[in-house]
């Protein structure tokens, strides 16, 4: 089996630049639905003054809260963070897909997602490496419409689906409806590494 390419932490610029592209994509799809600030934080369950700070790159939004910002605004979490949608694009290399993180300030032992299928309307199917530093876990639960599945690459994580909690282990597998409320924590001491699929695209 070969070896596990471990990305390097996202760093500081890298940080800024995502949540830039974040905000600037945000306000465009709101502006483009002709939302107002008020109406997008009110229909997502957020404050007007941290969706103000999101769209100006001030602020990251928990896994939770995107979902819900992206569901009302009728997009994609793909679309927000992606430099080039390119539909001719077949070979991703290593070192060279996109880390993004949904929260800088928990950059340290939260969660990033490396992108195996970077996101383009023309993808069913929607890939990433979840890793999850020590004592990261991802906010939730959430739910949202489809089906998904991974495999745990490296280390140990708790994934909990529809309240029920499951243990898993380097070589370990699963498959759930999204529809199910789910969310995970690594368990282990290292830095642990899921390869995940769920279609449609949601992320």
């Amino acid at each position: 089996m070969n070896k596990i390419d471990r990305r390097r932490p996202e760093s500081e610029a890298d940080a800024t630049v995502n949540a830039a592209r974040l905000g600037t994509r945000l306000r465009l799809a709101r502006q483009t639905r002709g939302m107002t600030l008020k109406t997008l934080a009110t229909a997502a369950n957020c404050s007007e003054s941290l969706l103000s700070k999101i769209e100006n790159g001030k602020a990251s939004p928990s896994l939770p809260m995107l979902h819900r910002l992206v569901e009302v605004l009728g997009t994609n979490i793909g679309w927000m963070f992606e430099q080039v949608d390119d539909d001719e694009a077949i070979v991703f290399r290593a070192g060279a897909r996109p880390l993004i993180s949904l929260d800088a300030l928990r950059r340290g032992e939260g969660i990033s997602l490396e992108r195996i299928i970077p996101y383009s309307p023309g993808h069913l199917l929607q890939c990433n490496i979840h890793h999850i530093e020590a004592d990261g876990e991802s906010e939730g639960p959430i739910q949202h419409v489809g089906e998904e599945v991974g495999y745990v690459l490296a280390g140990r994580i708790k994934l909990i689906v529809d309240g029920k909690s499951h243990d898993l282990a380097t070589g370990d597998a699963f498959v759930f409806r999204s529809e199910l409320p789910h969310h995970y924590r690594n368990i282990g001491k290292e830095r642990a590494s899921i390869f995940w699929v769920n279609t449609p695209a949601t992320f």
